[in-house]
């Protein structure tokens, strides 16, 4: 089992823009006037399909099952993958979200090329009001088959149970609010938190308002090995928590021109894995934290203001690994 995926799938931003359905509980989002968003988003994605081809990392790009969906830019949260071909289906919290999802997504990646043995579809949860959305809410140690979820109204309790036992995961269920506080707002995604890497895992502790929650949420990163770096409320806000490591192919500096960001970002190690976060995400970082991060990874940080601010996601949110097999 991988930690880390060399090939994502995204979804073109056709529809992007505004929603007030997730904006209910996405306190991220911002509603931008005097611009074109839609454009602006259409730049941003074409953007980070360069910088993921620059560091080698398998693309499938599609186009959304429904054009309008103003939230198709985020797919990782309706569909996940596993290496033993396994593709699942997960129940969303809004009726705009679930209008993304493809009930023939097992068709469409073997059309990519890849090949799916089992579709595990747990969408008819959300009539009961079971909700889980996908790597969204569940941010996972794969090696060690452990899921985090922070609890809130897109990620309900029996819901994230239920999926570890058909998955074969031991859950780690905490609370992790806006502002820290017991009575706060909850976060809407456990992956605007925490992510995790093959050596390290980047936290908020500070948005955990229970110190045994904070406490089993680091045993649980320690025990697996992970260099933890922890990282302030000011920085979720930021994106920081919101970064998803990928393998490519190793870079050679010396046949590339790289752009002012990139040439502070990547560390020496050349071993293949590419830390993708956004320019927001890059900046907020503090020196002791880029230098903890970058004794493991490459930091390729991409521009995606319009789609931060409009959609309340970032960089790990547009990403959809690909661990299924070629065909």
């Amino acid at each position: 089992m991988k930690q880390s995926a060399s090939s994502v799938i995204l979804v073109r931003p056709t529809g992007f823009g505004f929603d007030p359905e997730t904006a209910a509980s996405n306190d991220f989002q911002q509603q931008m006037t005097g611009i074109d968003v839609g454009a602006l988003a259409a730049e941003e994605f074409d953007g980070l399909l360069e910088a993921l081809r620059r560091c080698g990392v398998g693309i499938s790009v599609l186009d959304p099952l429904d054009p309008k969906a103003p939230n198709a830019v985020f797919p990782n949260n309706w569909f996940s993958t596993q290496a033993d071909g396994t593709l699942v289906l997960y129940p969303m919290c809004t009726p705009s979200r679930r209008a993304e999802r493809d009930p023939d997504m097992a068709r469409t990646l073997e059309r990519e090329g890849f090949r799916t043995k089992e579709v595990k579809d747990f969408s008819g949860w959300e009539h009961q009001g079971s909700i889980l959305e996908g790597t969204g809410s569940l941010v996972l140690d794969r090696k060690k088959r452990k899921a985090f979820a922070c609890l809130s109204p897109r990620t309900t309790e029996n819901a994230l149970n239920t999926w570890c036992e058909q998955l074969g995961y031991t859950p780690i269920a905490f609370t992790a609010t806006m502002d820290g506080r017991i009575n706060g707002h909850p976060v809407y995604h456990t992956n605007v938190v925490m992510s995790i890497g093959e050596k390290f895992a980047v936290v908020c502790f500070d948005a955990m308002p229970y110190p045994a929650d904070r406490q089993e949420v680091e045993e649980e990163l320690a025990k697996s090995g992970k260099e933890i770096i922890a990282i302030s409320i000011v920085q979720m806000y930021k994106y920081v928590g919101n970064m998803l490591e990928l393998r490519g192919a190793p870079l050679d500096r010396s046949k590339r021109t790289l752009s002012r960001i990139e040439r502070g970002a990547g560390s020496d190690q050349g071993d293949g894995s590419f830390t993708f976060l956004s320019e927001t995400a890059f900046h907020a970082l503090r020196p002791h934290q880029r230098i903890a991060l970058e004794r493991h990874t490459q930091l390729i940080p991409v521009p995606i203001p319009t789609i931060e601010a409009v959609g309340g996601g970032s960089i790990r949110c547009m990403l959809a690994e690909n661990f299924l097999p070629v065909r």
